[in-house]
């Protein structure tokens, strides 16, 4: 059978293997059943779910054909990286690193940075417009999870804290 769409069947490989790892992973923990389930429950039936989604999709690039034949393009490498680079500054941000004595600067900051670094992954970039969204990613985060789930994530870095 010919691949008639390269993009979609290799995007629904990707989510197949990516679902099938999670499901796979998923049987390390107890998973129980649909009446008291486990802490493996969970993340087992995502990765079926995303496996299924996945082989849906990869047939159903092997059956409709695409315009133009949806070959793929060149990796993207500078957005790629930026955003993996912004969520390692959020976890670096969010956490700090003792090992090299880099305190933790809190959820604020730490979202500002993840919203700037990752907004450099696109075409346009408007600091306003950043700022503006960080700023309200910043403030539903802390209503989300300081106030109504009363998470303890330290806020602030801990130089203004102490």
């Amino acid at each position: 059978m010919r691949i008639k769409s390269q993009a979609d069947f290799f995007s629904g490989v990707m989510f197949a293997a990516v679902g099938g790892a999670f499901a796979v992973g998923a049987t390390t923990y107890n998973v129980g059943d649909g009446a008291r389930m486990g802490p493996g429950y969970f993340p087992l039936m995502l990765g079926i779910l995303l496996a299924i989604l996945g082989a849906a999709i990869m047939f159903q690039g092997l059956v409709v054909e695409a315009l133009d034949g949806g070959k793929i393009g060149k990796w993207a490498w500078r957005p790629l990286a930026f955003v993996l680079g912004a969520n390692l500054a959020f976890g670096v941000l969010l956490g700090g690193l003792p090992s090299i004595g880099l305190p933790a600067m809190g959820m604020i900051l730490a979202i500002y940075a993840l919203t700037l670094i990752s907004s450099l992954a696109g075409e346009q970039f408007k600091l306003r417009d950043v700022l503006v969204l960080a700023t309200i990613l910043a403030a539903g985060s802390y209503v989300a999870f300081i106030w109504a789930l009363k998470l303890q994530i330290q806020v602030w870095p801990t130089f203004i804290t102490g």
